[in-house]
């Protein structure tokens, strides 16, 4: 197995137990917030925005805040040169 295999498998694992946590802790918003940071780094951006929602609305004070708007920036991002040069 090469190292990018074992870090997928790595990642699978952490989505696994992450879930498995939020099931047993529904209202712990760091668990959404972690588990929306997984997401993200597997290029599941709507499951990402969508924890961090979840965690914004369990806890205002949330780090999913500021991920959050990070990730409605990039999602928003348009470059119009891009696509009329």
């Amino acid at each position: 197995m090469n190292d990018k295999n074992h870090v997928e498998v790595d990642l699978d694992d952490e989505l696994s137990r992450l879930t498995a946590e939020i099931d047993m802790n529904p209202a712990d918003d760091n668990l959404y917030y972690l588990r929306g940071r997984l997401y993200w780094r597997l290029g599941y951006r709507a499951l990402a925005i969508s924890d961090y929602e979840c965690a914004v609305a369990l806890n205002g004070e949330s780090p999913a805040s500021a991920a959050l708007k990070i990730a409605r920036d990039i999602m928003d991002y348009y470059n119009k040169d891009m696509y009329n040069p």
